[in-house]
């Protein structure tokens, strides 16, 4: 008896070393999740809830985001690292341009994590590298366009998913004196530019 105890003790304790060996595999990248706008179409990130069922579920603060959707420095934004990576994202924001209020609930794809687990190279300063596609960008832009890409380096992105947001209520008066400050330094783009909803 003493012996099957012990048995399945010595068992128990290697399916745990087993689970942790595989956990801390699992679990030894940093992960990221930014929020990017296009340039001169600057939002405000109302809320960003993040859940891993089961795990966790926790809100992310953003804030104001006017930068970077495309070029030398997108895509890539304002956000922080996740852990653990979740499984559904909620993006309330404020377009400016527009003036409008959008949601938006990102489902993560199953294999998403494994797809942003294969190696892919980056340059450095000191040479030629391998490791995952550990940033997740979420791009709002007008009209409500969702885009995600998912990098390790600002070039070698890859988009994984495109989707339309969903407007939503609410009074643009709540940022009066932030629309005064973006139509100061964006007016006259947007005049000259208007605002296209499509082709992002």
């Amino acid at each position: 008896m003493i012996q099957k105890i012990l048995a399945m003790g010595i068992v128990a304790i290697a399916l745990l070393g087993n689970g942790c060996s595989a956990w801390s595999k699992a679990d030894d990248t940093n992960w990221y999740i930014d929020i990017a706008a296009p340039k001169h179409y600057e939002v405000w990130v109302t809320d960003m809830f993040l859940e891993k069922s089961g795990e966790r579920s926790w809100r992310q603060p953003i804030g104001t985001v006017g930068c970077c959707w495309r070029g030398p420095r997108g895509p890539r934004g304002k956000g922080a690292r996740v852990a653990p990576f979740p499984e559904l994202i909620l993006v309330n924001w404020f377009s400016f341009a527009e003036q409008k209020y959008y949601t938006k609930l990102i489902m993560v794809p199953e294999d998403l994590l494994d797809r942003m687990r294969e190696p892919a190279t980056y340059k450095t300063p000191m040479g030629v590298y391998s490791g995952p596609r550990n940033f997740m960008t979420i791009g709002l832009a007008p009209g409500g366009t969702v885009v995600v890409w998912i990098s390790n380096q600002i070039g070698n992105e890859i988009e994984v998913m495109r989707m339309q947001a969903t407007e939503v209520p609410g009074d643009p008066a709540d940022f009066a004196p932030l629309m005064e400050d973006y139509l100061e330094a964006h007016g006259d783009y947007l005049k000259e530019h208007g605002i296209p909803t499509e082709g992002w």
